[in-house]
């Protein structure tokens, strides 16, 4: 590997210290930018360890207390007030969706089936059928984004997905809605244009929880491939790389996902701490009753 201008000046001047430049160097490659924006930086130091707090943290910044990259799922408990109508349909869905969904948990798809019911009711997705959800609880290393057909009952992709590298190593800890945070944001969004961006065809998105998402078009937070999300990448590293917040796929995934997901779909970032308006079961069961899943 070839050393940065940087690291051999840093090798000369700490003589034996080569190694600690080399690590620096490999850590450096490891992680990859996202989209290009003023109010994105890189970060230059890695994540601190899960189970620390920082010192004075912003205030949307949610940093959970846990063992670091513990591979133990936050417990989730079921939606309160949810009619029983709503609890029923989602349960034939999951069986519908058979082994493909067998890793979505049901308390996940659970809240993202009552937040599509409400956005749809609410007319702020117009993609009917369509819901895009990914568990950023889960480790990095195995694939948490599912791309759901409702009314058909059918997984139409199930792909990895990268985590902000604020938010933490291979599980994300740390969720934040702030600019140059480096984070991933949790919450609904919808799915807005496409354009031909730095990593090819992109698809921007809009974060419909106040707090929570609401900064993803200023913080260029969109649908993209990585490298650092690619087969090549995971066999090697054992994990997906970062991004800078952006919920990036896989190469060859990427582009059936995004043309899948259209312009006014529903995509669901689910995590700790997350709070959302759009988990009202009345509305959700309103909706499902006028109109099932479409």
């Amino acid at each position: 590997m070839l050393l940065s201008a940087a690291a051999a000046l840093l090798l000369r001047a700490q003589g034996g210290g080569w190694r600690r430049c080399v690590l620096l160097a490999v850590v450096g490659a490891a992680v990859a930018g996202c989209q290009p924006s003023g109010a994105e930086v890189a970060v230059s130091r890695p994540p601190a360890m899960a189970a620390s707090r920082p010192k004075n943290p912003a205030p949307d910044v949610r940093p959970i207390t846990a063992a670091p990259d513990s591979l133990q799922l936050t417990p989730l408990l079921p939606l309160a007030a949810v009619p029983d109508s709503v609890r029923r349909a989602v349960e034939v869905l999951r069986a519908r969706l058979g082994p493909a969904a067998a890793g979505l948990r049901p308390q996940v798809l659970e809240r993202a089936c009552v937040g599509y019911l409400n956005l749809r009711k609410a007319g702020l997705v117009r993609q009917a059928g369509i819901l895009a959800v990914a568990d950023m609880d889960m480790p990095s290393s195995e694939p948490r984004l599912w791309v759901l057909d409702l009314p058909a009952g059918r997984v139409l992709h199930h792909s990895h997905v990268a985590h902000g590298r604020g938010s933490g190593r291979l599980r994300a800890r740390r969720f934040s809605n702030t600019l140059k945070s480096a984070c991933t944001s949790l919450g609904f969004y919808q799915t807005l244009d496409t354009y031909q961006g730095k990593h090819g065809l992109s698809r921007r998105l809009r974060g419909l929880d106040a707090g929570q998402n609401t900064n993803a078009l200023r913080r260029y937070v969109v649908l993209h491939a990585a490298d650092y999300v690619s087969r090549q990448y995971r066999e090697q590293h054992g994990q997906v790389g970062y991004s800078r917040g952006c919920p990036a796929l896989p190469p060859d995934q990427y582009r059936a996902i995004i043309r899948t997901m259209g312009q006014g779909g529903c995509l669901y970032l689910s995590g700790p701490g997350l709070e959302s308006k759009w988990l009202k079961g009345s509305v959700a069961a309103s909706q499902l009753a006028a109109q099932g899943w479409r």
